[in-house]
C-alpha cells in the first residue's frame, strides 16, 4: 500500500477501526513519546461543531460528519485536517487518529508515503471502553453503540480497515504494550526500505 508525495514522501500512518478499539490510545501514547504529529479526525468534526454552535451530542457529530460527506465528498473530513498534515515538523511521522473511509485515505496520498494500521478489539470491548471514556458523544447504551457502529460501517469504515499494511489485536494487555508494538511497526515503515506488511501482534487496551 501507499504512494510517495508530500514534502520527501513524509510517512503517514492512516490508524483505522471500529469505535473504542484503541486507536486514540495508540496516538497519544506515540504523541508522548515524541517524533510524532498527531492529528485527530473526530477533534476536527467536533471543532467543526463548536464553530456552528451545535452541542457535541452523538448524533449532532454524526450528522454533521455525514453531513460534511454529502456536501463536500467522502473525503471532506480528510480535507479539514490536511493544513494540519502540512504543517507538521520535519521528520515527523504524521499519525492520523480516526480513519473512516478509503476516500480519505486517498486524499493524504496526496501528502506524503500512506500506510494503514487497523486497530481490532472484540465489540465488548469497544463497548466497555467507550463507557469508561465518557465523551459527550459516546454511547450511554449498548443500541446506541450498535447505531454508531453502524453509521461508521455506512461511511466506509469497513473499507479501511481491509486495506490494512497490518492490524494490531487489542483484547488483552495493557497500554503500554500496544503503543510499543504500533512504534515497533511505524519505526519499520519509516526505515529507508519502508518496510511492508507483517505480522500484527496480540494486545488490549483502549
Amino acid at each position: 500500500m501507499g504512494a510517495e508525495g508530500g514534502p520527501a514522501g513524509r510517512l503517514i500512518v492512516c490508524l483505522t477501526g471500529m469505535p473504542g478499539a484503541g486507536k486514540s490510545t495508540i496516538a497519544e501514547g506515540l504523541r508522548e513519546r515524541g517524533g510524532h504529529t498527531v492529528v485527530n479526525m473526530g477533534d476536527a468534526v467536533r471543532a467543526e461543531a463548536a464553530r456552528r454552535g451545535l452541542e457535541p451530542t452523538a448524533s449532532n457529530l454524526g450528522s454533521l460528519m455525514v453531513g460534511l460527506r454529502e456536501r463536500d465528498g467522502p473525503g471532506a473530513v480528510a480535507k479539514l485536517v490536511g493544513p494540519s498534515v502540512e504543517a507538521a515538523p520535519a521528520g515527523d511521522t504524521v499519525v492520523i487518529d480516526g480513519i473512516r473511509s478509503n476516500a480519505e485515505i486517498d486524499h493524504f496520498r496526496s501528502l506524503g508515503r500512506v500506510r494503514i494500521l487497523s486497530v481490532h478489539a472484540s465489540a465488548d470491548t469497544r463497548f466497555g471502553f467507550l463507557g469508561r471514556r465518557g465523551r459527550p458523544d459516546d454511547p450511554a447504551s449498548r443500541e446506541g453503540f450498535d447505531e454508531r457502529d453502524l453509521r461508521e460501517l455506512g461511511i466506509g469504515i469497513s473499507g479501511s480497515i481491509a486495506m490494512a499494511d497490518e492490524t494490531i489485536s487489542n483484547n488483552a494487555g495493557g497500554a503500554d504494550g500496544l503503543v510499543g508494538r504500533a512504534a515497533s511497526i511505524m519505526a519499520r515503515w519509516a526505515a529507508p526500505e519502508g518496510g511492508e506488511g507483517g505480522e500484527g501482534g496480540e494486545g488490549g487496551s483502549q
